[in-house]
């Protein structure tokens, strides 16, 4: 796959394309042993090899990151005022790298971090429904005719309830969900649940629970589609996928 070296170097983490131009005058940018001064001269990065002022650059035109989001920090690409989760991926000064979706502020957990348009598309288009699986903290226990909402559609206000979710309810004592960090004093009512949902709405699991009479305390994404969140990754931690996990990934 060829590309512009404007756009290469960009993407790379060398400036804005208007920045590379002028260092394509200015300092020495190389293919193969060949000085390249045209910002519109293409060539396959995975072929061939680009220097910089004599320093290789290695670069993956896709490159796929499983991010732990921890809370207070913003599912954007850049912010004036607020860490962003690219900003928590080692390759976080390329300009090409995006979250799939995104998750409030206070919540954590799995987030894709990528540059692959076509993968994020799939993923979150309304049409292929891939599950979202979340642990939910929640204050207020849920009724029978409560779960029963939640599993097969719930009112948020919205112009369609929402699709039907899988609900599974779980002892408060298997929580991984770190509840100091809710600001929370007192333990009273304090449940913990798995809910799997297959939409994006706008603080969605919030409203849904608000519906039925619950308080949403916590939240964490463990999975998107067939992936689950590593274990292993701190809050804040990152890592790129897999051939296995991308795979699980493709297959939603």
């Amino acid at each position: 796959m060829q590309i512009r070296m404007d756009k290469f170097l960009a993407d790379a983490g060398f400036g804005t394309r208007s920045e590379v131009k002028k260092k394509l005058k200015t300092e020495t940018v190389m293919v193969d042993g060949v000085r390249i001064r045209d910002a519109a001269f293409r060539f396959d990065p995975e072929k061939q090899q680009v220097t910089v002022n004599g320093k290789a650059v290695s670069f993956q035109l896709l490159s796929y990151y499983m991010l732990n989001k921890p809370k207070g920090v913003v599912s954007a690409t850049k912010d004036p005022m607020e860490k962003t989760v690219v900003d928590l991926v080692p390759d976080g000064r390329r300009r090409d790298l995006f979250p799939v979706g995104r998750l409030d502020k206070d919540t954590e957990g799995l987030l894709i971090i990528t540059n692959d348009g076509q993968l994020s598309h799939r993923l979150l288009s309304p049409k292929h429904h891939v599950k979202k699986e979340y642990l939910v903290l929640y204050r207020g226990a849920l009724s029978p005719e409560a779960e029963e909402m939640l599993r097969t559609g719930v009112d948020i206000g919205d112009e369609k309830p929402t699709l039907p979710a899988e609900l599974t309810l779980l002892s408060p004592a298997t929580c991984i969900l770190d509840v100091q960090n809710s600001d929370e004093t007192e333990n009273i009512d304090i449940h913990l649940c798995l809910i799997g949902i297959t939409e994006g709405r706008y603080h969605e699991i919030k409203r849904m629970f608000a519906a039925v009479g619950s308080e949403v305390i916590s939240l964490k994404r463990v999975s998107m589609g067939k992936l689950r969140l590593d274990p292993s990754l701190l809050p804040g931690e990152s890592r790129q996928l897999t051939p296995e996990e991308l795979m699980l990934l493709n297959e939603g």
